[in-house]
């Protein structure tokens, strides 16, 4: 392997410098602990099995193994020299160091941030919005590198507040990225996090759930009162720079910096507790236009008064979803994880919740709600004990369900990639490891009108910063006169040495740039292969699709895969032949490369009659065959 294989976990962290020796180690690093949780899981499933008269299914192969974890875990394909190294080494214990690789490698980073940016409907922009959101993506793709507890992650989107540009406080992104939609943003917080469906709620009684419309509005007054800082003080400036004649002048776009990508990307208004009613309120337990204080549905009560506004609306929110709604905050993400890594919820849908005590295996649903709790929603850990289990490694299973419920564990159901997972691996046969390449960073520059400015003097966190902190239109009309003729007078990007030193740490790539998905633009346009494999386009949670269509078909017929693998004589995959003198060897290679196993004597035979019929063409023709085939885009 590039990388080679650590005995542990913590062993891994600490070679790296990434974690220290006088640190407390989780619970997850202690292999003892791994092994009887994991033994424990599939002791549940085994007396499934004993219960339903199923068969035991057998432990799968290395090869299948190999692929299996390396797209669970971090969304790819390993690299010929991976595959290689991991089936020819013999050692009993090499799956256990395989997934402590894995999990400790920038790619499961990588990977999860793309679930985090499809759960979160996370976007670089937003059509009619003038700011973006490269620092709240920043903030969740640190969140991830960091295994920030879930818990943690959740309490402080939903408490946030403050400078959209400020590090500590970038994830405000999560309510203004919905600015003017704060109840549909209330209903995803609800479905992400506790696995509800309330946002039938919002128009009438949910005729097929327990949700009052009353009880919606009691929970949406939570987070009611969100506001821009102090953005008043701006408008009439605002309204002046914006006369037709004067859009193109210095002081309309150093204006616009501010409305849009200051104010616009700011929250504050800590969340009031109360809300009025709609003007079409039509039940008898309020009136239309009532005003209503905060209310919990479920869970631990928690209210607010309805007489006079608070201010911590959002924290007592945050607080009640994380620590007073019982096992529903800890079940839903543990379900979450199962799915990911199981390829199937304990239950279905994710998004709505079942108590335990009403899934088809209650005692293993207990055990994974305590277990998560246990981690303290160590999503990494909680992950690293799933991928050690035999009920992970059971040999996939071609047959539709046996039970009811839709999963009987018999063996893993087979499922085609993501548009993601299809993605990083085409680049890893392309150009190899794709975690080796630079992450892509924010660009925190000031931007005027679409140059960088002041650089190497302010960024925007520090513009947002002084911004925010003007309490009157008079202290703003001078800090903006100011900075106009900062910017007048020198503070364009030249070609200076802090402007290029500045310049030189902003890491970005274009739409076709061989990279994993998670450094791309979100979402990919419309005519990209991630978009066309079922990339979601981020406006609704979980968004994405594995449905089959004919743009897929000639994406890998005419596109990336014969442009950048098949007619790319310097495509990493052909690096695996160097050195292979025989056909045979070349062929074997390339099936490791490629499939992650060797061929099969069959196969052997057709691919020598293949290359013995087209000479080295032959090769690229089996690159081709191999790369489109189900294998290739189906995990089993």
């Amino acid at each position: 392997m590039s990388v080679p294989i650590l005995r542990s976990l913590p062993a891994w962290l600490m070679a790296c410098g990434l974690l220290q020796a006088d640190e407390p180690a989780r619970k997850a690093d202690d292999p003892e602990f791994v092994r009887q949780a994991a033994y424990k899981i599939d002791s549940y499933v085994a007396g499934w099995y004993r219960q339903k008269n199923l068969e035991v299914p057998e432990v799968t192969d290395d090869a299948t193994f190999l692929r299996r974890a390396f797209l669970v875990a971090i969304g790819r394909i390993p690299t010929a020299e991976e595959a290689r190294f991991f089936l020819e080494i013999d050692e009993e214990s090499k799956r256990q160091q395989l997934i402590d690789y894995l999990l400790a490698s920038p790619g499961y980073a990588s990977h999860m941030s793309n679930w985090a940016f499809d759960l979160l409907r996370i976007t670089d922009d937003k059509p009619g919005f003038g700011g973006n959101f490269e620092p709240y993506r920043e903030w969740v793709r640190r969140a991830v590198e960091d295994n920030m507890p879930w818990d943690d992650f959740t309490s402080r989107l939903l408490s946030s507040s403050g400078n959209g540009w400020d590090p500590s406080t970038a994830a405000v992104g999560y309510y203004t990225r919905d600015r003017g939609m704060a109840l549909d943003n209330l209903a995803n917080t609800v479905r992400v996090f506790l696995g509800s469906r309330m946002e039938c709620a919002q128009c009438h009684d949910d005729p097929f759930g327990d949700t009052e419309r009353h009880e919606f509005y009691e929970l949406a007054a939570f987070t009611n009162g969100q506001g821009e800082g102090r953005k008043g003080i701006m408008r009439n400036l605002w309204d002046e720079v914006r006369e037709e004649d004067r859009r193109r002048t210095l002081e309309y776009r150093v204006a616009q910096v501010l409305w849009d990508r200051v104010y616009g990307m700011a929250l504050s208004g800590g969340g009031s507790g109360r809300i009025r009613l709609p003007s079409d309120y039509q039940y008898r337990d309020g009136d239309p236009g009532e005003m209503i204080g905060a209310r919990t549905p479920f869970g631990k009560s928690v209210r607010m008064s309805d007489r006079d506004d608070g201010d911590d609306g959002r924290e007592k929110l945050a607080n009640w979803v994380t620590t007073r709604t019982g096992e529903q905050f800890p079940s839903v993400i543990a379900n979450r994880m199962w799915k990911r890594v199981m390829g199937r919820g304990v239950y279905e849908p994710v998004d709505e919740y079942l108590p335990a005590k009403d899934s088809h295996l209650p005692g293993m649903m207990n055990y994974l709600v305590g277990l998560m709790v246990e981690l303290d929603y160590d999503l990494r850990g909680f992950q690293k004990i799933l991928l050690n289990t035999k009920t992970f490694q059971f040999v996939p299973n071609p047959e539709p369900s046996k039970v009811l419920t839709g999963d009987d564990f018999h063996g893993r159901q087979l499922s085609r990639l993501s548009a993601e997972q299809i993605w990083d691996s085409l680049i890893t046969l392309a150009s190899g490891d794709p975690d080796k390449k630079p992450r892509r960073t924010m660009d925190g520059r000031i931007h005027v009108g679409g140059k960088p400015v002041l650089v190497g003097r302010k960024d925007m966190a520090t513009l947002s910063d002084e911004v925010l902190a003007l309490k009157s239109e008079a202290e703003l009309r001078r800090y903006f006169d100011a900075l106009v003729e900062e910017v007048r007078s020198g503070g364009g990007g030249g070609a200076g040495g802090d402007s290029m030193m500045m310049q030189a740490k902003v890491q970005r790539y274009g739409r076709n740039a061989q990279v994993r998905a998670s450094e791309l633009p979100s979402p990919a346009p419309r005519d990209h292969l991630l978009y066309l494999f079922g990339q979601s386009d981020r406006e609704v949670v979980e968004g994405a699709s594995r449905e089959p269509n004919v743009g897929q078909v000639l994406a890998l017929m005419n596109g990336f895969v014969q442009q950048q693998l098949v007619h790319n004589g310097g495509a990493h995959l052909y690096k695996s032949l160097e050195g292979a003198s025989t056909p045979q060897e070349k062929v074997r290679r390339l099936y490791v490369a490629i499939l992650s196993r060797p061929p099969s004597e069959e196969e052997m035979g057709w691919m020598l009659e293949e290359v013995k019929a087209a000479g080295e063409d032959g090769y690229r023709n089996i690159v081709s065959a191999l790369v489109m085939s189900s294998e290739f885009l189906f995990l089993q």
